[in-house]
């Protein structure tokens, strides 16, 4: 019974932290351009008592054999980076990619991080930044005396003057996508990094080279979806409770044992 105790404390161990990536999901649905997690389950070792195709006598062999395995862990967690619905915004820095790509955004230590989330605004000087005061990369400046602003879907930003009523080019919002979205580092403030499993960024115009395209007055909603995470998390709890009913059932074998012995 002891080997069972064991098991059944990795699947306790696996659940809880299924739950855990199940909970996150739920806490950022209303986060700008969050991409969910699934958790990725995998069986440990197995203890072979008899080999598969083992000769059971000289002209014979086993079927099956006898393996026993050992449990469950959470081999990784993956991003699903599939499309959040697009939620149109009276906010001209408002900004979402219908497609692939990521706004790059420059990091105060030179690093190049990516985001989809495009809810920008205006620094001291004009810049267009994140929520949390980092650029976007390539920068873009608008000038003081800006009457409207505009950005086209391939990412050109125009802008009007009091001045001059004819739209003057301040600059080009450029786009980059992974061959493996999936490998990205998420570190926190709806940012990314590139990591060795993503590959280089590929970087281009906005709509172009498979790119998608820039919409402004538009921010992009998480794509978690709460029917399907309450499901998860419902039957994550049923599986937490059978495991722990091994335990129970395992220490109840184990007390007739030693009762009875």
């Amino acid at each position: 019974m002891l080997p069972a105790l064991w098991v059944s404390k990795t699947g306790l161990s696996a659940q809880d932290m299924n739950l855990t990536t199940i909970s996150n999901n739920l806490a950022n649905v209303s986060t700008t351009g969050f991409k969910r997690d699934r958790a990725e389950f995998e069986d440990l070792l197995y203890q072979i008592r008899r080999q598969p195709g083992g000769q059971s006598t000289q002209d014979s062999e086993l079927p099956s054999g006898l393996q026993l395995g050992t449990g469950v862990r959470i081999v990784g967690t993956q991003k699903i980076f599939t499309e959040g619905s697009l939620q149109t915004t009276e906010q001209p820095l408002d900004m979402a990619i219908n497609g692939r790509g990521f706004f790059q955004v420059l990091l105060p230590d030179g690093t190049t991080s990516y985001t989809r989330d495009g809810s920008f605004h205006l620094s001291s000087d004009g810049q267009l930044v994140t929520s949390n005061g980092y650029a976007l990369e390539p920068a873009i400046v608008i000038p003081p005396e800006t009457q409207s602003f505009t950005v086209g879907e391939d990412g050109t930003v125009s802008v009007t003057t009091f001045g001059n009523p004819t739209p003057q080019v301040v600059g080009n919002i450029q786009t980059a996508d992974f061959i493996n979205p999936g490998g990205l580092q998420a570190i926190g403030n709806n940012l990314f990094l590139e990591t060795g499993a993503s590959g280089a960024p590929q970087v281009g115009t906005p709509g172009l080279t498979g790119l998608g395209v820039v919409l402004q007055n538009t921010l992009e909603n998480s794509n978690v979806s709460v029917v399907e995470e309450l499901v998860n998390m419902i039957t994550t709890q049923r599986a937490y409770e059978m495991n722990s009913k091994v335990v129970s059932t395992a220490d109840q074998m184990l007390s007739f044992i030693t009762q009875n012995l």
